[in-house]
């Protein structure tokens, strides 16, 4: 069976509305972390921004700091500073297979 954009992660099918309500949270918040480029929701043709299950888990992070006290703008550079780490350590974990995979021969 073909897959569904229901099982991709980064397919946009959330509307504002759905997530506010999902997340139990006013969808000016959402808005707002849009604007601080915390997630880069995709619009629709009715320029509607539309969310993935991605970026929902993302808006639930900053929810989860928010109710910390965390701002905004701390939750976005700590969401920024994770994914680069998360980068860091792909281009680690590929440089440590590619020497394992080398002296192998």
């Amino acid at each position: 069976m073909a897959p569904t954009p229901l099982d991709d992660e980064n397919a946009p099918l959330y509307t504002v509305g759905q997530v506010a309500e999902m997340l139990a949270v006013k969808q000016a918040f959402l808005r707002r972390v849009d604007e601080l480029n915390v997630v880069s929701p995709q619009r629709s043709s009715g320029n509607q921004r539309r969310y993935t299950r991605y970026e929902i888990r993302i808006i639930q992070q900053v929810v989860s700091m928010a109710d910390e006290g965390i701002t905004l703008q701390a939750v976005r550079r700590i969401i920024e500073l994770e994914r680069q780490l998360a980068e860091v350590t792909r281009e680690r974990d590929e440089l440590a297979r590619r020497l394992t995979t080398g002296n192998d021969r």
